[in-house]
């Protein structure tokens, strides 16, 4: 299968490719495109390529394929690698900086975290993000634990939150808008209510309400994710829709390919108030990649797919009857940094040793890209969330890379918050924000690499685990004999 980016002279056309047994399908796609194109943008042009996706792959294929692949149990693991003094310093620093972010680029009144901020606490933004508010109540909980922020501050702060998001902000069936005023709360550039978005915010919220040893917290948390509407996100489909805006209802766009979705199919299977039926587990597409002998389900989406859910759900020595996500992950991770170590002649930053491009800032504005397959045009710019947010699947190849970051970039990229969103160090470009949500996935991460700290708190919400279990995962071994069941069909990605 092959992805390509045409450029024609008024719009470029994406064309997902597959060549199988009846001759060559082609589905085409055409969306301008201009190089300053926003972030929401990005991610509308995204969803509306995932809903081609699974047809791409059913032309190519038959679909016992798909299973057989990953049927087998995983290969042999390495031995766990053990930090160095050196490697928990610098991840000491980096989330002790990380959480200083979520600290000071919030709203005292209202807990609500800015998207995105220079770091400087004269920083200008004003517009918080409630994905970027959900990593921010989980680094709560991290610097509570390692002390980083006076503790009772830390608890008075959670209190804010959840009280502001329980009783003050505007929400539509228990789901909030993507981007609002971090003051008022207010909607901004009429952005949608966001299932994905109110998904990583519930995971925050579920985090404190397990952490803290208060009944106001827990009762708040549970307020919050027993409201949440899941069957309504539905519309009348089998899988989740992206959302909702009051000028139009649903978007015309559905979770239905494996990317960063597997958090809000199990928070709404497992919701005891409001549950959607596991058979949505089994609704969206699993397409699987190949990139130098390596397979692996994947998506035309940068490295982050691969991250966000397995922040806060605990995927090891597990599986469903499809796959074992998290080595899928270490299998996607290790694909993606050859992919990048091959580009050496076109960049000569990239190596085996500092590598990593996932969505984030560039010089022409915020981009879309990644790989393999190659999404975007990757210009040699480094986006340090990348190999931060793969931290426990390659421990030993990502603290390499962030140690080289550190060494040779620091002086520009390493400030008040640790590293800044991107770098192209080709241009000599060195951003000048963090965004929220790239901070976040490497604080998290690096505290489950030290302590498993986010998993073992997030996994004791017993909503959690049975959502899990109605999903059919199961340990390693006893899940082995139900793997050849038959995948789901494009129909039922509907």
């Amino acid at each position: 299968m092959k992805f390509l980016l045409q450029r024609a002279e008024r719009a470029p056309i994406l064309i997902f490719r597959a060549r199988g047994s009846g001759g060559t399908h082609r589905i085409e796609h055409k969306q301008r495109m201009s190089s300053d194109l926003t972030r929401r943008q990005i991610l509308k042009f995204a969803a509306q390529m995932a809903v081609l996706a699974p047809f791409a792959r059913a032309a190519a294929e038959p679909l016992p394929w798909l299973v057989r692949s990953f049927a087998a149990p995983p290969a042999t693991r390495p031995a766990p690698y053990k930090l160095t003094a050196a490697d928990d310093r610098l991840l000491d620093e980096m989330e002790r900086m990380a959480c200083r972010y979520f600290w000071e680029q919030a709203s005292p009144k209202t807990g609500l975290v800015k998207d995105r901020a220079r770091p400087t606490l004269q920083d200008q933004h004003y517009i918080a993000s409630i994905a970027a508010t959900g990593f921010g109540l989980t680094a709560l909980c991290i610097a509570h634990k390692r002390d980083f922020i006076p503790r009772a501050k830390i608890e008075e702060r959670v209190l804010t939150t959840l009280q502001f998001l329980q009783s003050k902000m505007y929400n539509n069936h228990g789901f909030f808008f993507h981007f609002v005023n971090m003051d008022t709360a207010e909607r901004v550039w009429n952005c949608e209510v966001s299932s994905i978005d109110t998904g990583i915010l519930l995971c925050g919220v579920l985090t404190c309400r397990q952490y803290f040893d208060s009944p106001e917290i827990r009762n708040l948390a549970t307020q919050i994710y027993e409201r949440t509407d899941w069957a309504w996100m539905l519309d009348r489909g089998k899988t989740l829709s992206h959302g909702w805006t009051p000028e139009h209802g649903f978007l015309p766009y559905r979770w239905n390919t494996y990317c960063e979705l597997m958090m809000i199919y199990l928070l709404g299977i497992g919701s005891r108030t409001h549950p959607i039926p596991a058979a949505t587990w089994d609704a969206w597409w699993r397409p699987i990649f190949e990139y130098r002998g390596q397979s692996y389900i994947g998506s035309y989406a940068p490295l982050f797919v691969h991250q966000y859910s397995h922040a806060w759900f605990d995927f090891r020595g597990k599986r469903d009857r499809y796959a074992n996500y998290f080595e899928n992950s270490v299998v996607a991770t290790k694909a993606h940094r050859e992919f990048c170590a091959a580009m050496h002649r076109r960049f000569r930053d990239y190596s085996d040793r500092v590598w990593g491009v996932t969505a984030s800032d560039s010089a022409q504005g915020y981009a879309w890209w990644g790989g393999p397959p190659p999404v975007g045009t990757i210009d040699g710019t480094l986006v340090p969330a990348a190999a931060a947010g793969s931290l426990p699947f390659l421990p030993r190849e990502t603290l390499s890379d962030l140690h080289a970051m550190r060494a040779r970039y620091g002086g520009h990229e390493w400030k008040r918050y640790a590293f800044q969103d991107a770098f192209n160090p080709l241009t000599g470009w060195y951003d000048s924000d963090v965004i929220g949500i790239d901070t976040g996935i490497g604080l998290l991460m690096a505290e489950n690499l030290r302590s498993n700290f986010v998993w073992d708190t997030f996994m004791k919400n017993p909503e959690v685990r049975s959502g899990m279990q109605l999903a059919g995962f199961k340990p390693e071994d006893a899940a082995s004999e139900s793997l050849r069941e038959p995948a789901p069909s494009p129909e039922a990605s509907a």
